[in-house]
């Protein structure tokens, strides 16, 4: 008796009930838990009837059993004296017996068995006491409404609580009796009072008494009698069990209840019958076994919510028991006998829960999936083929030209007509309904890992296992075999069709990666998706039921495929596909020439209006989904899909101009909803004609359509609207207002949308209009950051919009401030110009005294006009037209202790401190190593604030590093002894890739020898060997003569003339200008003007940046002049040469302004090719080497072109210390003009781990366009941009030599 079994624990649970029901009144008065510990104790001592306990001679009669033959063994042995000596006078034989018994493995065994055991029926008692607890205060409760009390009677429910009797607790020998009286062979009537007394009991005494296993014989007998009053009544004893009993008592009446339905149907071997014949649910047996079904379906999903804090065995119990009813299956030789089909188990669970609820419960949690997978591998895996082979029985059986399944469905769904309730089963509906059960469980099982392992399956009657991928297959198929659901019901949810759950399934696994991975982006997956899409593109008819839903059902799954990485590859890359030309070709190829035809309505099967445009929408989604990146636009782009869309845009635009004014009352008509639904369409276009915003190059292929005014002013409307921009998108618009915003037609468009003005409103309504109604209530905190977290959001949101000069020179150009005599504190600013007036521009006290909250919002006007100073031409703009350096200088010389008398300290505050900061940004040009840039912040100590403030220039020397002054002369190294070596150059076809071989050796060994007249000569060397190849010229020869008197007397524009004296500044900071080189350089950009200016086509255009010449100052010819050591005819030499090459076009932004050499349209656009090629390509490169930086700029709603752009406008100016910014032009020159987008990606690469940091604090814009680059060197990444040159070489420099082609 080492071990117990489930019917000593029940027997010993309730001897312990009884002893602890005996000693009642004593451990209750106890003061405290240790006392009542005491008592218990001590209890033998105390209690004088303490051996008279059944509990207590329980125990007993198992240690003498458990133990009687050691002792016996010990004893003999003592007396004997073998083996064994006393060790003093004192031990006496018990002693030494007692001794000898508890070091034994006998003694050990018992002792741990009975501490498990006692463990399991403790934690069984207390379960059952709070269980108990709970029933007698609803008894109590209601006791208290009812006006006399009541016995139990007959016709209880089936929740009915065990505690509602006349008595509580039933004794063994009254068990005993009814256990006999229940035998089969007695009377009804004895039975049926026997099974009444048996509800009166508490379940767990019943489950715990000595003759259970008799009882649940009789039990089982009794509920598969025939006589419906003997099965319901022990129906209603298991369903009050299940309700008010512990799982471990629960358990029991369980798997009872499933080898009785198990033995039922093995006795029984019920059929379905066939032709139109079905189940009726009244039959008897029928019922009976529905009943007992139903029992165990309503236990089944509720079991979930309690098992897990019990024993895993019982769960598994529960788990197996069920298992192994449901994959009781008749043997194939008897259900094919005839005509007639077993009626299983399966079926009847089927009918009940038709999708399977109970099974998504119990994989619902990890604690039981674990139990229901390892069950399903070793010992029921039949369950899952069978569910396997009903779906392909299924799909074998579908007949897609009758509507049978449409009938099933209509008929399920329709249960109920007027207070009738339908009770015939049709066989073709049951199989239906287990076809819809193992669709369920199966999509459940696709979704784990140990789900899929169990795959592939061996079925009946195929020959190769099915596998996954067969599985997707076989359901994708079902879908396209379904009919069309009856017009009737066409507005009715049609829950329970094959095409709803197979989308529900693809869905499902869609969102999933892993599931995803192994069972949708597999190429027969792809194949049979795409295969109604080639049969209609060769002119065939599909064999499809309803071609219109199911088309679009396959958009939608080909749409959520493309959204992944993964899935974007699989269809831009495999080329596994025929096209209807027989071709082999990536999936997008199919379909974006699918969508073409589409929109062109050259499809027969879909040429309906209303069906057309649903259809065409859910394409063209799904083409969005790779034309919104950038490598799938390189893929799409060669079929113009901007220029179809934009077509069927104007088209539609056209037709709905006609809609007619709604008139209260009218009933809408026929053509009216037609009109109203083309309104729809028309939305529907101009957002996936929005959606080319998302790239650089997508941006100018929408602005090619001539819809960028609409498509803002959608975005506009749904931004206002919080609106997601579709199913498939994590973010909100800001990624692509920041790209729109970057350049001059999309900054334009934004303003007229409203999206500028609406923008600044809500800046003023944070920074100025408090909540009124509750500011005395709720006070607001005070700020602690300069921009407080109410308004970062907005702060960043304008950052954005003015982060690219073309935003700047739209929004400012030629715009004066108001700087009005008076404001009105209601007066709210509505433009840039009104927010630079009311918060950066505060020079005057009536300014200041409109402004609730001065500090914060003044402060929050130099931080943004700190932003905008980094880049060079805004802050050119900035200074040319409003004078902020006079300004804040004023502001800081009235910031002192005594301003009467203009002397005194300067008082520090954060609004000083600011300016001073900006002050020096303004003024100093340098890399990180050239210029210190005084902090925002005070120091601990007795001076907090160490950098010197100043009120006038020039600005103190403290700001200004000293560098060692640079070396002009002839360098002995290699490099210079091959540019020394080599004169005619031009007839040495190979001189170029030599030069390309020193240089990289220079740069990786000794980087700092390319600087000076080394630098100065190769780049001389190598534009002018280059312009001589007319392989090499891209551009043809400028017919230009640098003499003439106009150039000397022609006139610089103010922004001119202060980039030169900026350039001077920064180059005589570098040691590499004379004090009288301004002449020079004002000659060299008059030069370069006019230059420019012979270039240059006529185009009519409202755009500032199109009024004239280049509105920025030429910062690239500054850095030539720079490297020349302002020789102002070699540098015009240089750039002369250079203007043939197509590494001008992209290194010297102003060389293709408004030029000729673009096509007229893109001219027309103002859209550089720096914008819409070289950082198209960033983005794209970015997205496949730095992954993580790219996801980095999306979650910030910031964009990479953004800040390339500005990189790549001022050649790295205050970013990269002078001598990287001579090899980045070197490097251009002489590698080729893509290693510009391998520079941009090395950077952001170097920059990673910051850029990583700030899209945590949210500050990432911030930080990238006020903080330089630190630590970046172009020798160290050279070997990284080698490498990228031999990946990418072909299809960026490709682009690149297409600039001067029309955009398609």
């Amino acid at each position: 008796m080492s071990q117990f079994s489930a019917e000593a624990e029940a027997e010993l649970q309730s001897l312990l009930r009884q002893l602890l029901k005996s000693i009642k009144d004593r451990i209750s008065g106890a003061p405290s838990i240790e006392c009542a510990e005491e008592i218990l104790l001590h209890l033998e001592e105390t209690d004088k009837n303490f051996h008279n306990y059944e509990f207590v001679k329980y125990l007993r009669q198992y240690v003498e059993s458990s133990l009687g033959a050691v002792i016996e063994e010990e004893t003999e042995s003592c007396a004997r004296g073998e083996g064994y000596a006393v060790g003093s006078v004192q031990d006496t034989l018990v002693h030494a017996v007692t001794i000898k018994t508890r070091e034994s493995g006998e003694y050990k065994q018992m002792m741990q068995t009975l501490k498990n055991t006692m463990m399991v029926v403790v934690e069984s008692l207390i379960n059952t006491f709070e269980e108990d607890q709970l029933r007698k205060e609803e008894m109590h409760r209601e006791s208290q409404h009812q006006q006399s009390n009541s016995h139990y009677t007959d016709n209880c429910s089936d929740s009915d609580s065990s505690f509602n009797q006349s008595y509580a607790f039933i004794k063994q020998e009254q068990l005993q009796v009814l256990a006999e009286k229940l035998d089969p062979s007695k009377p009804k009537e004895v039975r049926w009072e026997a099974l009444q007394a048996l509800c009166c009991a508490p379940p767990s005494d019943v489950l715990s008494c000595e003759s259970w296993s008799g009882l649940r014989r009789n039990l089982s007998a009794a509920l598969a009698d025939p006589d419906p009053d003997l099965s319901d009544k022990v129906l209603r004893f298991f369903a009050k069990t299940f309700s008010c009993s512990p799982l471990n008592v629960t358990r029991e009446i369980y798997t009872s209840l499933a080898k009785s339905l198990e033995s039922d149907f093995l006795y029984h071997k019920l059929s379905l019958p066939t032709g139109s014949a079905g189940i009726d649910v009244n039959r008897q047996d029928i019922t009976r076994l529905l009943k007992q079904m139903r029992l165990m379906n309503d236990f089944q999903k509720e079991v979930t919510t309690f098992w897990i804090r019990h024993p895993e065995k019982y769960m598994e119990e529960i788990i197996e028991s069920t298992f192994s009813l449901l994959s009781f299956f008749p043997e194939h030789g008897l259900e094919t006998q005839g005509s007639e089909k077993a009626l299983k188990p399966i079926h009847l669970i089927a009918l009940l829960d038709i999708k399977a609820t109970w099974f998504k419960k119990w994989m619902h949690g990890y604690y039981s999936r674990t139990v229901v997978f390892r069950l399903l591998e070793r010992k029921y895996k039949s369950l899952i083929v069978a569910a396997l082979q009903q779906c392909i029985h299924y799909y074998d059986s579908c007949d897609p030209v009758r509507d049978e399944t449409a009938e099933v469905i209509h008929s399920m769904e329709h249960q109920h007509i007027g207070t009738a309730q339908r009770t015939l089963y049709t066989t073709k509906e049951l199989e239906y309904m287990y076809f819809v059960h193992s669709l369920c469980v199966l999509g459940r099982l696709l979704m784990y890992t140990n789900g899929r392992k169990l795959f592939p399956i061996t079925v009946w009657k195929r020959k190769d296992p099915v596998s996954l991928t067969d599985l997707v297959v076989i359901l994708i198929n079902i879908m396209y075999q379904h009919p069309k659901p009856p017009d009737s019901d066409s507005s009715h949810a049609d829950t329970l069709s094959p095409t709803t759950l197979v989308m529900e399934l693809l869905r499902t696994l869609g969102d999933r990666t892993e599931c995803a991975v192994e069972c949708l982006y597999q190429t027969p997956v792809i194949e049979t998706l795409l295969a109604p899409i080639i049969t209609l593109l060769k002119g065939k008819q599909a064999k499809l039921n309803s071609p219109e839903t199911t088309l679009i059902h396959i958009a939608d799954t080909l749409a959520r495929i493309a959204t992944t990485e993964r899935g974007l590859s699989l269809f831009l890359y495999e080329r596994n596909l025929v096209s209807g030309e027989g071709e082999g070709i990536s999936a997008a190829h199919v379909i974006v020439q699918f969508t073409q035809r589409l929109l062109a309505k050259e499809l027969p099967l879909l040429r309906n209006a209303e069906t057309s445009y649903g259809v065409s929408g859910a394409f063209i989604f799904v083409c969005r989904q790779m034309y919104n990146t950038c490598e799938g636009l390189q893929v799409l782009r060669p079929y113009g899909l901007h220029e179809c869309i934009a077509a069927a845009w104007k088209k539609t635009s056209s037709l709905s101009e006609r809609v007619p004014t709604p008139v209260p009352g009218a009933i809408p008509g026929t053509s009216s909803q037609e009109l109203q639904n083309v309104v729809v369409w028309e939305e529907t276009l101009l957002d996936n004609l929005l959606n080319f915003a998302a790239t650089p190059k997508g941006l100018l292929l929408l602005q090619q359509t001539g819809a960028i005014n609409e498509c803002v002013t959608y975005m506009f409307s749904r931004f206002t609207k919080k609106l997601q921009v579709s199913r498939c998108e994590k973010f909100g618009y800001g990624v692509m207002v920041t790209q729109v915003a970057a350049t001059a037609p999309g900054v334009v468009a934004l303003h007229s949308s409203g999206f500028v003005q609406a923008l600044v409103v809500e800046i003023w309504s944070v920074l100025e209009c408090g909540r009124e109604d509750v500011r005395v209530i709720y006070p607001k905190s005070t700020p602690m950051d300069p921009i407080d977290r109410s308004c970062l959001k907005s702060f960043l949101s304008l950052v954005n919009l003015l982060s690219s000069p073309h935003a700047v020179w739209e929004l400012l150009g030629q715009q004066p401030l108001p700087n009005k005599a008076e404001y009105n504190l209601r007066e709210m600013p509505t433009s840039i110009t009104d927010l630079i007036d009311r918060l950066i521009a505060v020079n005057s006290d009536v300014k200041i005294h409109s402004l609730f909250n001065y500090e914060q919002s003044h402060t929050f006007g130099l931080r943004l006009l700190s932003v905008m100073c980094c880049n060079l031409d805004s802050l050119l703009l900035l200074e040319s037209q409003y004078n902020i350096s006079d300004m804040l200088l004023q502001c800081q010389k009235d910031n002192i202790t005594d301003p009467s008398s203009g002397e005194g300290d300067f008082i520090i505050d954060g609004l000083s401190v600011e300016r001073n900061h900006i002050l020096v940004r303004m003024s100093v040009i340098g890399g990180p190593s050239e210029r210190r840039l005084p902090l925002r912040v005070l120091q601990k100590g007795t001076d907090p604030y160490p950098w010197p403030m100043f009120s006038s220039y020039p600005l103190p020397n403290y700001y200004i590093l000293n560098l060692p002054k640079t070396t002009r002369g002839k360098q002995d190294c290699e490099i210079s002894a091959f540019l020394a070596s080599t004169k005619n150059t031009e007839k040495d076809g190979s001189w170029m890739d030599t030069c390309r071989r020193q240089y990289c050796k220079a740069m990786t060994t000794k980087s700092n020898i390319v600087s000076g007249n080394v630098l100065a000569d190769l780049l001389e060397k190598a534009v002018s060997h280059l312009s001589a190849l007319p392989s090499e010229r891209f551009f043809p020869p400028a017919d230009y003569i640098a003499s003439g008197s106009g150039i000397k007397t022609g006139s610089l524009s103010s922004v001119d003339q202060l980039g030169i004296q900026a350039s001077l500044r920064y180059g005589r900071h570098l040691n590499l200008l004379r004090d009288n080189s301004e002449q020079d350089l004002c000659l060299l950009m008059k030069h370069c003007q006019e230059l420019l200016s012979q270039q240059r086509a006529k185009l009519t255009s409202e755009l500032y940046t199109l009024q004239g010449a280049y509105p920025g100052h030429d910062w690239f010819a500054s850095t030539v002049f720079l490297i020349m050591a302002g020789d102002m005819e070699r540098a015009l030499r240089l750039l002369l040469h250079l203007s043939t090459l197509l590494t001008s076009a992209f290194l010297w932004p102003a060389r293709l302004h408004g030029s000729v050499h673009l096509p007229m349209e893109i001219a027309q656009s103002s859209i550089h090719p720096v914008y819409s090629c070289t950082t198209h390509y960033v983005e794209m490169l970015l997205k496949t080497e730095v992954p993580l930086v790219f996801s980095a700029f999306r979650m910030s709603g910031f964009t990479p072109s953004q800040m390339c752009v500005q990189w790549l406008g001022q050649c790295f100016w205050n970013y990269l210390d002078w001598s990287e910014i001579c090899h980045y032009v070197s490097t251009c020159v002489v590698m080729g003009p893509d290693y510009q987008v391998y520079m941009c990606v090395a950077v952001l690469k170097h920059l990673q781990q910051d850029i990583l940091q700030h899209t945590q604090t949210q500050d990432l814009q911030v930080f990238l366009k006020e903080e330089p680059i630190q630590g970046f060197r172009v020798s160290n990444y050279l070997e990284y941009m080698e490498g990228l040159e031999r990946s990418y070489r072909t299809m960026v420099l490709t682009d690149m030599n297409n600039i001067s082609q029309r955009v398609s």
